[in-house]
Formats: structure tokens, C-alpha cells, sequence
């Protein structure tokens, strides 16, 4: 545009390359820890402020990151969501679609929820109850996650039927109760019951292997 210096040189891209690359390791970095927190706390109680002095940086760092709080809780609904990609999700691409596949998909999400991968367990459990009724971006985001898993879940047991492995069910109302079946054991193990995960195993298995 006019009165714009044209000779002015351009960044060094090597500057700029790493000047982004430490934004994005510093926000990674960020959003781990705001994982762990909304696990334990919710969503709720992760602020820009909270961060800064978790971490021991300045608000106006935190702020540079992620510009508004609403902002902060969609990263750290992603962050959730992609690390439960790694460790729950790809793992079990390797096995066989149908029964393998979802016994897979069920063994890594307890040792998910057991080890725990978050501070306070399953990231879902902690923060929907919170927001399924207040309308919004991040309510969005959190229940496209949930489908997103009931539906991973249900295409398991329909591939299972179609190949004869499981009787016919319902693949949706069948989903839909062992994602509550999940649900009930993270709260157990946050609550100490030791055998959550076996109870956990046995009620899945009931839809796993009835009868003809």
C-alpha cells in the first residue's frame, strides 16, 4: 500500500520458523498441565491466571497463547482429546475390526482411566456433567468427542455382528451401555474400589459373548 517502505527485508525464516516452533512447544506444554487440571477439577476452575502461576509465567504469556479463557478450554478439550487418540485409540487399530478391535479399544481405555493418563481420571467424566447444559463451543466440543467415541464403539459391534462373531443387537443402545459401564468405573477407581476394572471387564463381556 502506499507509503509502505517495499526495501524493507523480509524476517529471516529460520528466525521466524523457531520463533513459532517455541509457541507451539510452549502452548503444548501449557495445555498438558490444563489436561491434568480440568481432569481433577474441571473446566471450571482452569483460568489464564491459574495457569500463570501453576507454571510460574506471566498472565500476559498465558494471554499471548490463547487470547481469552474460552479459548484455553477448546485448546485443552483438543489437547484431551489427542492424547486419548494416542494412548486409547490408534493402539488398537492394529487389531482385527469387530471383537478384537473393541476388546482392544476397552482394555486401553481402562488402563487409560487406571494408570491414570490424567491427574483426576477420564477427562470426559470430570467436565460434561459440567457443561451438557450450558450451550456453547466448548459444550460442542466435548460432546463431539463423546459421539465420536460411542460411535468408534458401535462401528466395532456392528462389524462384529455382520461377521457372525456377537448376535444381532443394537449397536447404538449397546454403545451407549458400555460407554456407561466406563463411565461408572472411573468413578469407582477414583473412589478406591480395587476390582473396578475386573467388574468392569465381566459386564462388557456379557455383550461379547451371548449366545445364539
Amino acid at each position: 500500500m502506499e507509503g509502505m517502505n517495499d526495501d524493507q527485508p523480509s524476517p529471516d525464516p529460520a528466525v521466524t520458523d523457531g520463533r513459532l516452533l517455541r509457541g507451539a512447544r510452549s502452548r503444548q506444554a501449557v495445555t498438558r498441565h490444563a489436561v491434568d487440571v480440568a481432569s481433577a477439577e474441571g473446566l471450571n476452575g482452569l483460568s489464564l491466571g491459574r495457569l500463570a502461576t501453576d507454571l510460574d509465567l506471566s498472565k500476559s504469556g498465558i494471554q499471548t497463547l490463547f487470547r481469552t479463557k474460552e479459548n484455553l478450554h477448546l485448546a485443552t478439550v483438543e489437547a484431551a482429546r489427542e492424547l486419548f487418540v494416542d494412548v486409547v485409540v490408534r493402539p488398537a487399530q492394529d487389531t482385527p475390526p469387530g471383537v478384537a478391535r473393541l476388546r482392544a479399544l476397552i482394555e486401553n481405555w481402562i488402563d487409560y482411566a487406571e494408570r491414570p493418563l490424567f491427574t483426576g481420571g477420564c477427562f470426559w467424566s470430570a467436565n460434561l456433567p459440567d457443561f451438557d447444559s450450558r450451550p456453547g463451543p466448548v459444550r460442542d466440543a466435548l460432546a463431539r468427542q463423546r459421539r465420536d467415541w460411542l460411535a468408534l464403539i458401535s462401528a466395532q459391534l456392528s462389524d462384529a455382528v455382520d461377521a457372525g462373531e456377537i448376535a444381532p443387537l443394537d449397536a447404538g443402545l449397546t454403545a451407549f451401555q458400555i460407554d456407561a459401564i466406563l463411565n461408572a468405573t472411573n468413578i469407582a477407581l477414583r473412589l478406591d474400589d480395587k476390582d473396578a476394572a475386573g467388574k468392569a471387564r465381566r459386564a462388557i463381556d456379557a455383550f461379547l459373548t451371548r449366545p445364539y
